[in-house]
């Protein structure tokens, strides 16, 4: 993690301190308008391009207002990212003075697949865990902001294809999020909202989804709700949309969030 010695906007944080936050799997920086994309295009998978730069620098530009961006399907550094890290890259481009990236399956120099925080504030604590699953590759991030003994929680994660492997996964965070009082979900879920495993972790927890049927997948014709961000009920939400930034197969979701009466968050 980036640790740039500047004072902790939470250091007077009182109730009723807002934050925009925001998720978006961004597909390694490759842009997509079309189904055909995925097959003309794979070669940016593995191989690097010269556009990758143009449109980091273009999602830069489109997460720069926010306070906390979870990012899925980010490259930790490798042949097809230019051995750029891109968590790295967009916290300078965007001026986020603390980053942590979680790499879940690295395949050295040919890929390695992450999940990646940018905050404006300094996290207390995060702890990276390996999600259940036939094959590894997905993971967990929880990051604590504030006092240990009432933290505000995050947990960024990009959850299974398969339905089985999905429903052990939201049974692993479960136990992690009945952990705590403050919680955000955030990440590429994977699933729709009505299906059983999104309504296994709602049922076995505090958290909700405060809007329903903000489409997010396919970006160029949004159809699917595969992104999320679940909060607990002691926290307050004020706006929840979508954007409409086409530099990935995801569409962002954002959401606006205030602290609880009585929170207060040590340096």
């Amino acid at each position: 993690m980036q640790t740039v010695p500047i004072p902790d906007p939470f250091e007077t944080a009182s109730s009723g301190t807002r934050l925009k936050l925001l998720s978006y799997n961004i597909q390694v920086g490759i842009a997509a308008k079309r189904y055909r994309d995925y097959v003309t295009d794979s070669w940016k998978h593995v191989l690097p391009h010269a556009q990758i730069y143009d449109n980091l620098g273009r999602i830069a530009r489109a997460i720069s207002d926010f306070d906390i961006v979870a990012l899925q399907e980010v490259d930790a550094g490798s042949l097809r990212s230019s051995f750029i890290n891109q968590t790295e890259y967009l916290a300078s481009r965007a001026d986020f003075p603390f980053w942590h990236h979680q790499t879940n399956r690295n395949l050295g120099k040919i890929a390695a697949h992450s999940n990646g925080l940018l905050s404006r504030y300094r996290p207390t604590q995060i702890h990276e865990h390996k999600l259940p699953g036939l094959l590894p590759g997905r993971g967990v991030m929880v990051v604590r902001y504030g006092h240990q003994d009432n933290p505000l929680v995050l947990l960024i994660m990009h959850m299974a294809l398969g339905k089985r492997a999905r429903q052990r996964q939201f049974e692993y965070v479960t136990r992690i999020v009945n952990q705590y009082q403050h919680v955000v979900v955030m990440g590429d879920l994977n699933c729709q909202p009505d299906s059983n495993e999104m309504q296994f972790l709602i049922s076995a927890t505090d958290l909700c989804e405060p809007c329903h049927g903000l489409k997010t997948f396919p970006s160029w014709r949004p159809a699917r709700t595969l992104d999320h961000i679940l909060t607990s009920s002691s926290l307050q939400v004020h706006d929840v949309h979508v954007m409409q930034h086409l530099f990935s197969d995801h569409l962002p979701i954002a959401m606006e969030i205030s602290l609880p009466d009585k929170f207060h968050i040590a340096a």
